[in-house]
């Protein structure tokens, strides 16, 4: 199968899990240049930076038409991660390929187990938000993505579910706001390993990745949010299992 029919079908994956979710886009972007279309680890976490900034833009406008985007906290969650997104994204380029490639398959089984467990679907509409747990929260999020490649809206979802105590629509439209920020703040620390990617690949999976998001975001209106979870995070797992076993070999 070509790189070209690999990159479209990939890129659509992507967009959906991020047009439907609010996240996930990147954690399945990367094992796909990994061991898809043969990017090193260090290159493909740089190209999902680039894929998930472009697809998180098309979805976050697709949900703010819906009016599912809290403007002014989301803002604020994704301003505590500029900083630690940068300073992350500076060092992963020092940091050896087989570690790189643990952290990530352990990150994605930790996103699978979070998905598969009931969570909150209602939050307190009165619980009260906490700006230092919002704070390092966010900070947390922001050095994952700069670290490693990937949005942080798998674990943005929750966290502003629990601490920000959005509804579930809500808090996955901001995800994006979040992710968006995160992705291009990480992104622009990358100048050197954004110079060998291979845009002949990157460019049609970013562009099946944006298309994905529209369709991702009808799709969400129509299937069960627990469904789509269940069968994302089994996909999950199966990438991280095969990750960490690559990595220890």
């Amino acid at each position: 199968m070509s790189a070209l029919i690999l990159a479209l079908a990939a890129g659509a994956v992507v967009g959906l899990a991020l047009g439907a979710l609010g996240g996930g886009g990147s954690v399945l972007a990367v094992p796909a240049l990994v061991y898809l279309l043969g990017f090193t680890t260090a290159a493909a976490t740089t190209a999902a930076l680039i894929i998930v900034t472009a697809t998180s833009l098309t979805a976050l406008h697709a949900h703010a038409r819906s009016g599912d985007v809290r403007w002014k906290a989301g803002a604020l969650f994704a301003a505590a991660g500029l900083l630690p997104a940068a300073a992350a994204g500076a060092a992963s380029s020092r940091l050896p390929q087989p570690l790189l490639t643990a952290a990530f398959a352990a990150v994605a089984a930790l996103a699978a187990l979070k998905m598969l467990r009931p969570g909150r679907t209602v939050a307190a509409p009165t619980a009260p938000v906490r700006p230092a747990t919002a704070a390092g929260t966010g900070a947390g999020l922001g050095a994952l993505t700069g670290l490693l490649g990937v949005g942080g809206g798998f674990l943005a979802v929750p966290a502003l579910v629990t601490v920000l105590a959005f509804e579930m629509r809500a808090a996955v439209g901001t995800s994006l706001l979040v992710i968006s920020a995160n992705s291009l703040s990480a992104l622009a620390t990358r100048g050197a390993t954004a110079a060998g990617i291979d845009w002949s690949v990157v460019a049609p999976f970013t562009g099946a990745a944006v298309l994905g998001a529209w369709d991702g975001k009808r799709l969400a209106a129509k299937v069960s949010g627990t469904l789509l979870r269940r069968a994302f995070a089994i996909a999950l797992l199966a990438v991280a299992a095969f990750m960490l076993a690559d990595a220890l070999v």
